[in-house]
């Protein structure tokens, strides 16, 4: 029989803290080993006990969960899953600056209205999850040194006019790093699509335009795909983004791959409208979005870059594309940044560089 997998849950309302050891406990595959009351102690335990997973909350006394999160991830690389009722601007941008710190996924805390059972089973199999990944030493401002040494290029001309960029489980950290390597006034217009979920998603983009030299903002429906270099435009939460006649459309049609927005979509538009003109950069996920849409853009003559397993959170996306032969080029994350920027550079016919 295979070895349980050993929790730590960290959490300061004794009835919440009290209902997740509850709900692991029904889980035979599954023991808690330790329970934190805050995040000083929680990077004690997890030096002392070397839990497989943790559970963290973000607001927390003595060191809040982004503080703890930075700790561990710099000194004992564990599997992090936020478990956090707070959405208002401020405790966004920390658990967003805990999922760039090394974290791998966010949940919702339960709340009342939740259906009977639907909560506690997606707590354990996201927790199962997270549990698997392999995570590796994230100090604080790594992603900046990373910065600093990327090539920083002028553009001049381009023969790419779009790069969309699909992201999930580990992707708040690669999006940051992969745009930290593109200058402000590289004539592109990037469209994101990141998988988190809605209310977490909702203060994202005002997060990420924090972390980068570019403006980044959600998508609005009708606006113009090209408004100038230096702009990252983004599905916002529950939509798909999509490229019709020059300009950005919002849909509510329905999910692909249980995912709205889907990587899949944006991807599959961007082909037909953009074609040869387009570039796509499919990252750490897990699951198969993005995939079929990376290989429609690559037989439309697009360039296509999967992230490599190496640096991948969770190599479950680009794999897939791998798999379908969508990828024309497989890059560790450090690569993709600086490869677009020369690329950018030479004709869509002198891509071997």
């Amino acid at each position: 029989m295979s070895a349980k997998i050993r929790v730590l849950v960290v959490e300061d309302s004794i009835t919440v803290r009290n209902r997740l050891v509850e709900v692991l406990g029904t889980d035979p595959e599954i023991t808690v080993v330790g329970e934190a009351t805050d995040g000083q102690r929680a990077v004690e335990l997890c030096l002392a006990l070397r839990p497989d997973v943790i559970t963290m909350d973000m607001l927390l006394p003595v060191m809040s969960g982004l503080h703890a999160t930075e700790q561990i991830m710099a000194h004992v690389p564990t599997p992090i899953l936020i478990v956090s009722s707070s959405i208002n601007r401020g405790d966004l941008f920390q658990t967003y600056q805990a999922l760039a710190s090394g974290a791998v996924d966010v949940l919702e805390k339960p709340s009342a209205d939740d259906d009977e059972g639907a909560w506690e089973r997606k707590f354990l199999s996201t927790l199962k999850m997270v549990a698997r990944i392999r995570v590796i030493t994230h100090i604080r401002g790594r992603m900046t040194a990373a910065m600093d040494l990327a090539p920083k290029l002028s553009a001049a001309t381009s023969s790419l006019s779009v790069v969309a960029v699909g992201a999930s489980t580990g992707g708040p950290a690669a999006v940051v790093e992969l745009l930290r390597a593109l200058p402000p006034d590289l004539p592109l217009s990037v469209l994101l699509v990141l998988h988190i979920g809605a209310p977490f998603g909702q203060s994202f983009a005002e997060w990420l335009d924090g972390q980068i030299d570019q403006r980044v903002a959600f998508a609005t429906d009708g606006e113009p795909l090209h408004a100038g270099p230096g702009r990252v435009v983004m599905a916002p939460p529950d939509r798909h983004l999509t490229i019709k006649d020059g300009r950005l459309r919002l849909t509510t049609t329905p999910a692909r791959h249980s995912c709205r927005p889907s990587v899949d979509v944006l991807f599959e538009s961007v082909a037909l409208e953009v074609g040869a003109g387009a570039g796509a950069c499919l990252l750490t996920g897990m699951g198969r979005d993005g995939a079929a849409g990376l290989l429609a853009i690559r037989r439309a003559g697009g360039l296509t870059i999967a992230q490599d397993e190496a640096t991948s959170v969770v190599y479950g996306m680009p794999r897939e594309a791998v798999l379908l032969g969508a990828a024309e080029r497989v890059l560790p994350l450090g690569e993709i940044g600086p490869t677009l920027v020369r690329l950018a550079h030479t004709s869509s016919g002198s891509r071997s560089a």
